[in-house]
């Protein structure tokens, strides 16, 4: 006869494996997510280059990849600690502890946060120097991102916790699921800054009449805008981070924005292929904080919203404010991310068949928090950094191309050869 001892360490031990295996599949889940979203900065690469003219495109790709291994150093040592008091200086025997789930939630995050100098790059494109804004893009990875992404995500109950002040003061914390505010609208506002400070390129504006500059390649643009729609997935629904939390309300409600922003931009546009690749990340951007509040028709009256505030925006920008923002970081992730967050205390609610416990107030308080946070970043790093090193190519540097001025080589060499 099997005694009760025996039941109760075959009980333990089916217990332990089921532990091990949630443990196991919840790193293989952040894992996944994580390579899907380093995918997309191949398409933050490649809308860019479709973008700038041939002559930039080189540096268009050159600078995205060089901005994402600076972030993974950066972000590991200062950037994570920083948001999630997590520190990685100990032996690789205690990174291993539960499965070494604390390192690929590192890998997923550092992929947003390596975002914000993904987005700030085509908004400064053919006019930047190239290591001012490497050095610009680690102090954002590294101290600036991680500070606001605390105040939400992390260890600072200021933001995005039960606990925090604004929870206190609205009655609910701030909430951005996956990052319309925490990453579009900080990179947008902090890009900003930087244009602003870049000024024009040269013949972009000519006695003050407009002189469009034409994108150079529309396929690798709409390569570029295609890789990003489809890392988004990862984007938003693994930001869940375990995988008994996955939700198919996230996936659709991305598919919906997705969806809405192209449809209101191939509209509006009168079929441009820029603004309709564009609208459909518009609608992605904005669907972020909210993408596990909304109904999936309340996403796509969002991500609809969204397509037409970047058409608009952008034409604004350019052709009023005299914003020479090259691919429209601003609008497209500035403003929408910024509607955004301000549309998760709306179409959250459940009168508007959203899930609710979200607050208007908390939602346009955080929004408005990270919009001051990123432009007196934006500021206080690009006014700096050109004080003291200088931000902008010279004359010759800028009608040469960056790409020969800087990498010495072009994106068609055989053709140059010839």
């Amino acid at each position: 006869m099997l005694s009760p001892s025996y039941f109760f360490y075959q009980r333990e031990m089916g217990l332990m494996e089921t532990s091990a295996l949630k443990t196991s599949s919840d790193v293989l889940f952040v894992m996944l997510g994580a390579v899907m979203v380093f995918a997309m900065h191949g398409g933050f690469a490649f809308l860019e280059a479709g973008t700038v003219r041939k002559k930039n495109q080189v540096n268009a790709l050159v600078k995205i990849l060089s901005d994402f291994g600076v972030s993974a150093v950066v972000y590991f040592t200062i950037g994570f600690p920083i948001a999630y008091g997590m520190n990685f200086l100990v032996s690789a025997d205690q990174l291993t502890a539960n499965g070494g789930y604390n390192l690929v939630k590192y890998f997923f995050l550092l992929t947003f946060a390596a975002a914000i100098p993904a987005i700030i790059s085509g908004g400064i494109a053919e006019r930047a120097k190239f290591w001012p804004q490497v050095l610009a893009g680690a102090i954002f990875v590294g101290i600036v991102y991680p500070l606001f992404e605390g105040m939400v995500w992390g260890q600072f109950t200021f933001l995005g916790q039960k606990d925090s002040w604004l929870a206190g003061f609205a009655g609910l914390p701030f909430h951005d699921y996956a990052g319309s505010v925490v990453v579009h609208a900080m990179g947008g506002w902090i890009g900003l800054m930087a244009v602003i400070k870049l000024g024009q390129r040269r013949g972009r504006w000519i006695d003050g009449r407009s002189h469009a500059i034409p994108v150079s390649n529309i396929p690798l643009l709409a390569l570029g805008s295609w890789m990003l729609c489809v890392g988004w997935f990862g984007f938003n629904v693994m930001s869940a981070q375990e995988i008994t939390a996955i939700s198919g309300l996230v996936a659709v409600n991305s598919l919906m924005a997705m969806a809405g922003g192209t449809v209101a931009s191939l509209a509006v546009s009168k079929r441009d292929p820029g603004f309709v690749h564009n609208g459909a990340l518009a609608g992605l951007v904005a669907v972020c904080s909210g993408s596990d509040q909304f109904h999936p028709l309340g996403a796509l009256v969002v991500g609809a919203v969204a397509g037409v505030i970047f058409m608009k925006a952008f034409t604004w920008e350019q052709e009023k404010l005299k914003i020479d923002d090259v691919l429209g970081v601003w609008p497209l992730h500035g403003l929408c991310g910024l509607w955004g967050g301000i549309a998760c205390g709306i179409f959250g609610q459940k009168f508007l068949g959203g899930v609710g416990g979200v607050s208007f107030v908390a939602q346009l308080t955080g929004s408005v928090i990270g919009v001051v946070i990123a432009l007196a970043a934006g500021f206080v790093v690009y006014f700096g950094l050109d004080a003291l090193v200088g931000i902008r190519l010279s004359r010759d540097e800028e009608a040469m191309g960056s790409d020969v001025a800087i990498h010495n080589v072009g994106a068609y060499p055989e053709d140059e050869l010839s």
